[in-house]
This record gives C-alpha cells, sequence and structure tokens, in this order.
C-alpha cells in the first residue's frame, strides 16, 4: 500500500473514500445549482449520471421549498447545520426523507458561496415511526383515532385558542347485537359507524372511538352554523347504516370552554335527544 493511502490528505485516496461511501456527499452553489455528486447521492436523488443532475437545480426536488431557505438561514446564523431533516421527490416520484449534515465554503478563486455537505437516507425509519405513531393513536379495530389522539387535539386546539365543535354518536344496543349475532357482527358494526361518520364529516375532522359504543366526531374551527348542517346531514343520512341505529348529540365551543367541557356538553344534548327517541327494542341483524 502506498504511503499517500494512509492519510486522507492524499487526493486520490480522499476521491475513492468519497465514492464509497454509501452516504450521499454533494457539492452545491447557495442557489442549488448541483456541482457535484458521489456515487451514493446520485442513488439517492434518483439520478443516472452527474450530467443529469446538472440540469436541474437541488431546490427544485425540496417537497417543501421553505426548507432549504430555513437550512441556508441556519448556514448563515451556525456555519453548519447537522441532521436537518428534509424531504425530496426524485425525479421518478418517489419520496424520501434525508438528513443532511453540511457546512458553507467560500471559493477561493470566484467568491462564491459553496455548500459541502452529506445525506443519509432516513425513510425507512421515519416510515416506522409513523407506522408506530398511528399505532398508539388509533382504534385497531376501526381504524379511527383513540383517546390518545383526543389528548394530542386537546392539547393543540386550546393552545392556540381556536374555536370548536363535537359530535358525541352512540351506537344503540351493541351489547345486545353481540350477545344475539356473535362479536365478529358487533365488531362489523362498529367498523361501519365509523366509516359511516368518516363518509359524512370534512376532510380536517378526526372520528375518535371513545371505547364501547361511543365515538366522538371533532370539528376544528367551525362555527355554529356550519355544525348544524353537518349534524343535519349525518341525520338525514342514517338510512345508510340501516338496520343500525344511533343516538347523536353535538355542542359548540362557548366562551372559554375548554374541549372537554365541549363534549360534555354535546353527551348530554345526546341523552336528552335519547330521552326523546327511545331505543329501537331489538337489534337487526346487518347484511352479510
Amino acid at each position: 500500500m502506498s504511503r499517500n493511502h494512509r492519510s486522507l490528505d492524499d487526493p486520490d485516496t480522499l476521491r475513492q473514500f468519497v465514492q464509497r461511501l454509501r452516504e450521499g456527499v454533494y457539492i452545491t452553489s447557495a442557489s442549488g445549482e448541483i456541482l457535484d455528486l458521489n456515487e451514493a447521492a446520485l442513488e439517492l436523488l434518483g439520478f443516472a449520471s452527474l450530467e443529469q443532475a446538472r440540469r436541474v437545480r437541488i431546490t427544485e426536488l425540496f417537497t417543501r421549498p421553505a426548507d432549504r431557505q430555513r437550512e441556508l438561514e441556519l448556514l448563515d446564523r451556525e456555519g453548519v447545520a447537522r441532521s436537518y431533516e428534509l424531504e425530496v421527490r426524485r425525479p421518478d416520484g418517489e419520496v424520501r426523507t434525508l438528513l443532511d449534515t453540511c457546512y458553507t465554503e467560500r471559493d477561493p478563486e470566484t467568491g462564491d458561496t459553496l455548500m459541502h455537505g452529506i445525506l443519509v437516507d432516513v425513510t425507512e425509519r421515519k416510515q416506522l415511526e409513523r407506522q408506530l405513531r398511528d399505532a398508539s393513536v388509533r382504534d385497531a379495530l376501526t381504524g379511527c383515532f383513540n383517546r390518545h389522539h383526543l389528548e394530542e387535539v386537546r392539547t393543540r386546539v386550546e393552545a392556540d385558542d381556536r374555536r370548536w365543535g363535537a359530535v358525541v354518536v352512540d351506537l344503540d344496543q351493541l351489547k345486545r347485537y353481540n350477545d344475539e349475532f356473535g362479536h365478529a357482527a358487533g365488531d362489523a358494526a362498529l367498523v361501519a359507524m365509523a366509516r359511516f361518520l368518516s363518509r359524512h364529516s370534512r376532510a380536517g375532522d378526526a372520528v375518535v372511538r371513545m371505547g364501547g359504543d361511543e365515538f366522538v366526531l371533532l370539528l376544528p374551527d367551525i362555527e355554529r352554523g356550519e355544525a348544524a348542517s353537518l349534524v343535519d346531514r349525518i341525520e338525514a343520512a342514517r338510512h345508510e347504516l340501516a338496520p343500525l341505529s344511533f343516538a347523536h348529540g353535538w355542542a359548540v365551543r362557548e366562551a372559554e370552554e375548554n374541549l372537554q367541557a365541549t363534549i360534555d356538553r354535546a353527551d348530554r344534548d345526546l341523552l336528552a335527544r335519547r330521552a326523546r327517541h327511545p331505543v329501537p327494542v331489538a337489534p337487526e341483524r346487518l347484511p352479510r
């Protein structure tokens, strides 16, 4: 082995080292022009060659363009960005999550500011984190949210002092349904209820299974009139759930009321409605 190969100061040794790394190494201009990539960076970013890569700016790959600006501000402030998380969309459409560690370097010949960095692919780790988080806030049977998510929402909306509404829904006679037709039929009834509420809610609303036969539909950023219209739509569509039946009550935040107080008022509204409209005498089996 050549003595020069024992030192990273040797240009040939350093060049081979960079090319053999599994992490992506890059050099770009501050404006995003791609100047050089090692083989791993080409693969991470989805380019067949450096020539292809140089036809685009690195900023065009960012799924959230503001991330680049925040990274530049960090570099300007601290001189280095360490494990900065960003998301890129490759030319083939695949989205990957990367950790970028980089610093700025001044080109002594041109005075241009360059960015030297290394990219680590953490896509699989982020997917696993999302799966684990979903498992912690999702009801395993119905796929809708659970009480843990409700607590997250409560913390967020109360901190922002936002308006919200809540619809409390009880599926009628779930115990008798389980006793008469079996737990598989009872599970199917719960799934049908969750899907019904999802179908008749807004895109940003959250269907939460509180346990047993009780669901809460959380309505963020909603006024009373809009909430009333949504509840009317749910009531008008209850035939879609037949032969299942349910009771519901609703409320919209008043004054500085917390989220639990709104849900409690919706629950009292449900009890009042159920008193006026008794539960059917016997459950009917869902069609297979």
